[in-house]
């Protein structure tokens, strides 16, 4: 052990986020810095953490500047936290704020600290713009140069070409594929009907709405650059809606995945507060729940047979192992939307007898999840995916649904990220 003899319960006190936004829309002017900042602010002002100082706070980005290089302290340090606060920068694509919870929670139960913040943070409005490798080479060789006609001799070269901007995007540098195309072919493995598909997308937004409606994340999201609420919401979401929009990564007949059933470019913010059991206590803050499992998968999608999000199905039952639990043994499950595409193949890998035989090792398949214990208060379709940011989202809000359903026991947490790989978590009610 690398400080304590006793493994110790980590609470999950609870989580602030901002709205989360369509790409390019209300924080078209807003950063990386600003967000995280404003969530990790909703934090401290929710719990009274002015002036504390915490043992760490772990965040990332997906889409990130050079300048933020250290974006973890330096929004710590724009927050009325202790500034003797530290914290440290990770990335795990899409999973990267449930990486950083569990990160967390691992140095609380090993006693290294007593508290602590996870969150994440991505904005698509304000990618980093940056220039090919020719005209950095010139640049470069520019700035080497010693006299004044060495420095200007590599500018000769320039050619027209070289001014045209490298564009961060989401394709898969093994395949070329990007996250839309891999997973339509994901879809057509596991023959997932585009009507399953909208049905996903519909019921995301119908719960979304009525959580909103029903005041469900008044206290979990603070207002942020004028904007309220999520904004990707359709409370007047429809399948006849869905069912007009054409297909986005596949345009032949056979295409399925469209902007309805994928999730929209989002910008947004997340961040939880996790803490010993003694640390909460003392200081009269609720525990919403524990976070007693978590598990990271990858799949070999470039050479192997897998598909790109199909880490999960993996990590999941890994983690059951683990819990000695099975599948059914969750009264909310919290399966990210990246698509509506991959959530219908995680659960169609499950039951399969096949699947769960020959991939997963297992004499009988995971089975079945109640459908009515899916994303019940909305999901990425609805709330929208700032990719960074959606695992602690996710985990405030499971905490948050176990606290209130005083015949819940536990929820389970999937995420699947780019790179073939999946973050998975269970939760338990306090």
């Amino acid at each position: 052990m690398l400080v304590g003899s006793n493994v110790r319960r980590v609470a999950i006190v609870g989580g602030s986020r901002i709205p989360f936004a369509r790409s390019h829309g209300a924080y078209a002017r807003a950063g990386n810095a600003e967000m995280l900042t404003a969530a990790l602010q909703g934090v401290v002002s929710r719990f009274g953490l002015d002036g504390v100082r915490l043992g760490e706070v772990a965040a990332g980005a997906v889409i990130k500047h050079s300048r933020d290089f250290n974006l973890a302290r330096e929004c710590v340090l724009g927050t009325t936290l202790d500034p003797h606060t530290p914290a440290f920068d990770l990335q795990r694509a899409c999973g990267t704020s449930l990486e950083a919870a569990i990160g967390i929670a691992n140095k609380i139960a090993l006693g290294q600290i007593d508290a602590g913040i996870a969150g994440g943070v991505d904005s698509v409005s304000d990618p980093p713009v940056v220039y090919g490798r020719e005209y950095q080479q010139i640049l470069l060789r520019a700035f080497r140069a010693r006299s004044l006609g060495a420095r200007l001799a590599p500018f000769l070269s320039l050619r027209p070409r070289h001014f045209k901007p490298m564009i961060p995007d989401a394709s898969e540098p093994r395949t070329g594929l990007s996250m839309g195309e891999s997973c339509e072919l994901m879809a057509k493995r596991w023959g997932i009907t585009r009507t399953a598909q909208d049905e996903i997308a519909f019921e995301s937004h119908r719960h979304a709405a009525a959580a909103w409606n029903e005041g469900f994340f008044d206290d979990l999201v603070v207002p942020f650059a004028g904007l309220q609420r999520d904004d990707n919401v359709r409370p007047d979401s429809s399948i006849e809606k869905l069912a007009g929009l054409r297909a986005s990564f596949d345009r032949s007949a056979s295409g399925t995945l469209t902007a309805g059933n994928s999730t929209p470019l989002t910008d947004g913010a997340s961040a939880v507060l996790l803490a010993s059991e003694n640390w909460a206590r003392t200081r009269g803050l609720p525990i919403l729940g524990w976070l007693s499992f978590g598990k990271a998968w990858a799949v070999d999608f470039e050479r192997g047979s897998e598909g790109l999000l199909m880490a999960p199905a993996y990590a999941v039952p890994a983690m059951l192992a683990d819990a000695k639990l099975s599948l059914q043994d969750f009264d909310y499950y919290e399966i990210h939307e990246a698509f509506a595409a991959q959530v219908l193949c995680t659960l169609a890998a499950w039951e399969s007898a096949q699947f769960c035989r020959e991939r997963l090792g297992l004499a009988t398949p995971l089975g079945q999840i109640e459908r009515a214990r899916l994303n019940v208060r909305g999901s990425s379709l609805a709330i929208g995916h700032p990719f960074a940011a959606t695992g602690a989202r996710i985990l405030a809000t499971l905490a948050k649904l176990l606290s209130q359903d005083g015949a819940a026991r536990r929820g389970l947490i999937s995420v699947c990220t780019a790179g073939g790989m999946g973050v998975t978590a269970i939760v338990e009610r306090a």
